[in-house]
């Protein structure tokens, strides 16, 4: 197995993460059906089932990442710590945004 390849695997798997766009918004009805749920509802669905894909997808790519040593995290733009934070917020929280804005705050002003 080369080196580069989990550096490699993990660069894909973040980007596929990253890619997950939301639900689009449901297209205003001028009426409504008797036996149709609101429209309200069929958005709050979709975006709940959005946001256990996107904290699968965390959980499957970007968790197993703490398994690999501190250099090929830190090459990666990761911190274990960041990592370990980010995997602990609530569920209504998405966890790939959280840590993609950790990481821009954390370049943009080097301790």
């Amino acid at each position: 197995m080369k080196s580069e390849a989990p550096t490699q695997h993990a660069h894909h798997a973040w980007e596929k993460a990253s890619r997950l766009a939301p639900p689009p918004k449901p297209p205003q009805l001028h009426f409504c059906m008797p036996a149709m749920p609101s429209m309200r509802l069929i958005r709050a669905v979709d975006m709940g089932w959005w946001h256990c894909k996107r904290r699968w997808l965390f959980r499957r790519h970007i968790v197993p990442l703490l398994a690999c040593d501190d250099q090929l995290l830190r090459d990666m733009g990761h911190s274990r710590e960041d990592i370990r934070w980010a995997s602990q917020l609530p569920l209504r929280v998405d966890a790939i945004q959280a840590l993609e804005a950790r990481q821009k705050k954390r370049q943009a002003h080097p301790a």
